[in-house]
């Protein structure tokens, strides 16, 4: 049976929590982990139409990229949209995941689809970060106890590498401890120096959860005091915000601009720049993500695609020379959210999923 757990514990390690924004509210926002997930659907956004399909579906899970309860609540009543959405989700046991801006720029996430679907190659982030802070837990363990002492501190959260779980480095060798009269040693005996032979056993462990992981290992060692070292570990390059890539050969605006309208499966698309102009160095950051702009100029970028910008923003590009193209918030967005579906339905094959099918972009285009 597939939990709601074992869903988040996929999404976590596809799209991880690091490399949301700091502003963001990612994760489970609604909903009890320990549940089944016998259906569950994806959405951009959590409307009330979309709620309705998901009640009428019997879902167990929705996964939006949009979060709900954005801004925090002080009250959650029917007397607003939003409210009324999150109590008909709760009375009918329905949770809610949101991966947001961890989706954003995850690989193979959205910004990495468009930049593909733009057919961008040498694509990296537009801005970089750095990864989420780790060390490495080194602990000696006896033989008899090298099974249990993995099993929970993979349970805690440490072994996690990128894509990869229950990772750990193993390496045998010979213990010595003399223990004193207050001593009461699991091995050998008290009063003189024992040697054991022991596994020098090795784990990554995020900074954040340190002390549940050494803990963990504490309650399933059998010694009375174990040995065991913590090491910081440098930061290293953790991917970025946006995508910033180059086409095969230059091509004018105009053509660009109508490979995203099909990429995007955008009605239409607005654009700034000169439709003639050449361009092959592009930057990517999908939904309303006028706050990269600098950092396409600063990149050299010859155009910028966003969902969305402000008016002030379309002049700051122009007097900068870098043209944009605009394919909608929407449009920018959605088809990642329906290549979740299909993800999540692979990875889950009991599990029925699909992309929400009353979600519609509000904007009309006449």
């Amino acid at each position: 049976m597939t939990r709601i757990a074992d869903v988040i514990a996929f999404l976590d390690r596809f799209a991880p929590p690091h490399l949301a924004a700091d502003w963001d509210n990612t994760g489970l926002l609604l909903g009890d982990p320990t549940r089944p997930a016998n259906k569950l659907m994806t959405c951009l956004t959590l409307t009330p139409d979309v709620a309705d399909e998901a009640v009428s579906g019997g879902a167990d899970l929705i996964v939006s990229h949009h979060p709900i309860l954005f801004r925090g609540a002080k009250k959650l009543t029917a007397n607003t949209a939003e409210g009324a959405t999150v109590l008909k989700l709760a009375a009918a046991g329905i949770a809610v995941y949101s991966p947001h801006t961890a989706f954003d720029n995850c690989d193979g996430g959205i910004n990495d689809t468009l930049a593909k679907r733009f057919g961008l190659h040498s694509i990296a982030p537009l801005r970089r970060k750095d990864g989420r802070r780790e060390c490495k837990l080194v602990a000696f363990v006896p033989d008899a106890d090298l099974q249990k002492v993995s099993d929970a501190l993979f349970a805690a959260g440490g072994g996690m590498i990128g894509q990869y779980r229950e990772c750990s480095f193993r390496l045998p060798g010979t213990g010595t401890f003399f223990g004193t009269d207050a001593t009461n040693p699991t091995v050998g005996e008290k009063g003189r120096r024992e040697e054991v032979s022991e596994w020098r056993l090795e784990v990554v462990v995020p900074e954040a959860r340190a002390d549940a992981v050494v803990a963990a290992m504490r309650a399933a060692h059998s010694y009375e005091e174990p040995a065991f070292d913590v090491y910081p570990l440098r930061p290293t390059r953790g991917g970025g915000e946006g995508r910033l890539g180059e086409l095969p050969e230059p091509l004018p605006l105009t053509e660009f601009a109508g490979r995203v309208k099909a990429a995007c499966a955008a009605s239409a698309v607005q654009y700034v720049g000169e439709l003639s102009k050449p361009v092959r160095r592009v930057a990517v950051a999908c939904g309303a993500a006028g706050e990269f702009l600098p950092d396409a100029i600063r990149a050299k970028a010859d155009v910028f695609v966003t969902g969305e910008v402000r008016f002030h923003d379309c002049l700051a590009a122009e007097a900068a020379g870098v043209a944009l193209v605009l394919p909608g918030h929407y449009a920018s967005e959605r088809p990642a959210v329906e290549l979740l579906a299909d993800r999540l339905g692979k990875e889950f094959q009991e599990v029925s999923a699909w992309a929400s099918r009353r979600e519609r972009d509000p904007l009309i285009c006449v």
